[in-house]
């Protein structure tokens, strides 16, 4: 099974005053039925995916616990930054919790933004099948 890790953070100044560091782009309403995040976390959703591990700061934790319950998924995980460290010990910590929650899983680290979701679970399948097995499973 594929984990979702899900980065929910930002500056949001790219897309000012729309988006803003207290409410970035990626939780706005862009004229869509879902935000950029909430399109994510149903993109992710289903058929060879784990429920999603978040990472996210303690400005957009309810935010991000809101717009997950607008598209009913529940995460596996919320982990709270407890300052901005950038993508590098995000994605750590989620490596260490799926480590000791899931060691044969795989990790996918979620774009906001995916052209072709056919080519996304084309890519799904190919790396769920090319994953070795454990040696202590043979």
């Amino acid at each position: 099974m594929i984990t979702p890790v899900i980065l929910a953070g930002g500056s949001g100044t790219r897309l000012w005053p729309l988006s803003r560091k207290s409410y970035p782009k990626q939780f706005a309403d862009l004229g869509q039925p879902d935000t950029l995040f909430q399109a994510t976390v149903k993109r992710l959703a289903g058929k060879g995916f784990r429920r999603p591990v978040l990472l996210t700061s303690e400005d957009y934790r309810f935010i991000v616990s809101e717009q997950m319950g607008g598209v009913g998924v529940l995460p596996e995980a919320i982990f709270i930054e407890p300052e901005p460290r950038d993508t590098a010990p995000a994605v750590l910590v989620a490596a260490l919790f799926l480590q000791a929650s899931d060691p044969d899983g795989l990790m996918l680290i979620a774009q906001r933004i995916t052209r072709s979701l056919t080519r996304m679970h084309s890519a799904r399948r190919l790396m769920q099948h090319m994953a070795p097995p454990r040696p202590d499973r043979l």
